[in-house]
């Protein structure tokens, strides 16, 4: 936190898929500063310039190793988020990300990490805040759906031109655009899981 502030210092790390978010960190009430990172330059200078973000920086190590930044979101490419989840938590800041890690052993590791530091770790899961889900919500806050008895969700999405590692991954390392919205309207936690494959 910001000492003379009481404010957090936030770095965004991924800008391609991360763009809309320091805008928002940037107009939000409890944040003081906005770091942006991103591997290529020329989007990093390009972002920075439009909407006047002057602390930037094409290394994640900057990042990792300034005394200025309190909360670090990660929108990397997914098999990076365990590694760098990590990392971040090693150097005593607040870890937003959109996915924890693909691998049991990273989700555990992240989990151990947390707890010995006691920092904060949240997963920002995207579609549990779409104008879809949003929609929903506010229907059920006025009554329209009656009492809730059953959810089920399905998330369709065409991946045409994505980054190559996301057709290695097995779909149900990454279920939570399908399954975060439900959690989300019913007010519960997940406490088990079922996996049925197909196909």
């Amino acid at each position: 936190m910001n000492p003379t502030t009481a404010k957090l210092r936030v770095a965004v790390v991924g800008l391609r898929f991360g763009g809309s978010f320091p805008p928002i960190y940037a107009k939000h009430p409890d944040v003081a500063q906005v770091t942006i990172c991103d591997s290529d330059e020329q989007t990093l200078n390009s972002f920075g310039d439009k909407y006047g973000f002057t602390r930037r920086t094409t290394r994640i190590e900057d990042v990792l190793a300034s005394k200025e930044i309190d909360a670090v979101h990660l929108l990397t490419p997914i098999p990076s988020h365990g590694s760098l989840s990590l990392a971040v938590l090693e150097r005593a800041s607040i870890v937003l990300a959109r996915s924890m890690g693909t691998t049991l052993e990273e989700l555990r590791a992240i989990v151990a990490a947390q707890r010995r530091t006691g920092l904060n770790y949240m997963m920002m899961e995207t579609a549990a805040y779409t104008y879809h889900c949003l929609h929903a919500e506010e229907m059920l806050r006025r009554g329209e759906f009656g009492r809730i008895q059953f959810l089920r969700g399905a998330h369709y999405q065409d991946m045409e031109n994505w980054p190559s590692y996301w057709m290695g991954l097995p779909p149900m390392h990454y279920a939570t655009h399908a399954v975060s919205p439900l959690l989300k309207l019913s007010g519960r936690r997940a406490t088990r899981v079922h996996c049925l494959g197909s196909g």
